[in-house]
Order: C-alpha cells, then structure tokens, then sequence
C-alpha cells in the first residue's frame, strides 16, 4: 500500500495506510511495524504474493502520524503475537499506540491469542481483540496453534471479541457455533478464499446456516468475496 508524508516542526512523519482491497471494511487504516515472513506461514497468506523478507521490526514506522477518529488494525501484515516475535517490538508498538490514542479505535488480530494475556494492561482502551477461526477443525497448511487452541486461550478474555472467519473452510455446524457462542464477539466477520488456494471450503448452503446460526447470538459482517462460496446455494 502506498503512503503519504506530511512535513511537521519534527521534520517528515508517515502517513497511515488508508484500508484497501480486500481489508475489513470497517478498518479505516493498517499500520505494521512487524515485517516480513510471519513465523505462521499461513498457505493462504496473501502477503505470500509480495517477496518475503525475514521478519524486522521497522523503526521508521515509530515516526507515523496516527490521527484521530481512526480505525487501525495493527499488525494487519504480520501476525504481531506469533511466538518468536520478541516482548520488546510489542512494547514499543503498544506504548506507541497509547502515547497517540487520540480518539483511534485499535485492532490487534491474531492466531496465537494466548499472547494477549500478558499484554491486557497495556492496550489502549479502546482496543478489540480479534481471533482467525477458519474452522471449528484443525487445519495443516499453517504452523499456527490448532484452533481448538486458540479458542480456549481466547474464550474468556475480558476485551472486546471479534472473530474472522477468513478462509472459511469446511466445518462442523454446531461445534463451529458453540465454539463462536463460548467466545461471545461483539460481532464476526466472515469471508472466502480470494486467491484460490485450493482449501476445504464447505457448501453454500452450510455457510448460509451458519450465518443464520450465527446471528441469532452476535452481528455478523458478511465480505463480498463470500458471494463466490454463497451463490451456489
């Protein structure tokens, strides 16, 4: 994505990443400090099209101009949780997110949500966590903690929940609900494979149960590319 700069009294800052593509619509803005190969090396990760540098923290993006009355999914790029991220690089975000949490909405997703535990007193206030569940069933194409694991390590944190359901792979409908319900999310965002990947995906039909399953207990934000999978009902 590309940036702007703005010229400041403290010389040239960043611009954040305006929202683009197939990002959360919500999202106002992305901003990643954590670069490079993700240690979960998702199959289906979309930065997998763009050369993959071994993973760096980027001083430079200490210098961003954050703004105010944004939406910022933090580490959008790279899973910022991931084990062998170091405490340090997380600190230095997290303090930077609340020496500049002027009216901002925070994101911080990941797939190893047992990370966020030793963190909870140094997110900013107006932080939602979020939680990728492809499936209620483990999958082998990631080094990512199963998700049985990741919703156990999530279920009862106290922040505000959100849950991706990105890829959507094939599930188990009832299981895949109490999972969900156990997490109780303010909402769930649900979208398909863009790339094609070639993944488990389930039937049109199971994906329309379970959004109808799914927003008997919370709101849930269907993403356009889930028209492929949904058309063939």
């Amino acid at each position: 994505m590309a940036t702007d700069r703005v010229r400041t009294d403290k010389g040239i800052r960043k611009m954040l990443n305006k929202s683009k593509g197939n990002m959360y619509p919500w999202v106002t803005h992305t901003w990643n400090v954590v670069k490079g190969k993700c240690p979960h090396d998702c199959l289906y990760c979309y930065m997998k099209d763009f050369p993959q540098k071994d993973m760096r923290f980027d001083m430079a993006e200490l210098n961003t101009r954050l703004g105010h009355h944004n939406f910022i999914f933090v580490g959008s790029s790279c899973d910022m949780w991931a084990q062998g991220v170091p405490d340090e690089w997380i600190a230095k975000i997290l303090k930077y997110c609340r020496d500049n949490d002027v009216y901002n909405k925070w994101l911080f997703q990941s797939k190893n949500p047992a990370r966020f535990w030793d963190w909870m007193v140094e997110f900013p206030d107006t932080t939602t966590l979020g939680i990728t569940l492809e499936s209620n069933r483990c999958w082998t194409g990631s080094k990512a903690p199963c998700t049985s694991e990741r919703y156990m390590a999530f279920k009862d944190n106290p922040k505000d929940k959100m849950v991706s359901i990105e890829p959507v792979m094939d599930f188990d409908l009832d299981n895949f609900v109490f999972m969900i319900e156990g997490i109780k999310p303010i909402f769930v965002s649900i979208g398909a494979d863009s790339k094609r990947h070639n993944l488990p995906e389930p039937s049109g039909r199971k994906v329309a149960a379970l959004i109808q399953k799914l927003q008997q207990i919370t709101e849930v934000k269907v993403k356009e590319n889930l028209t492929r999978i949904l058309q063939h009902l």
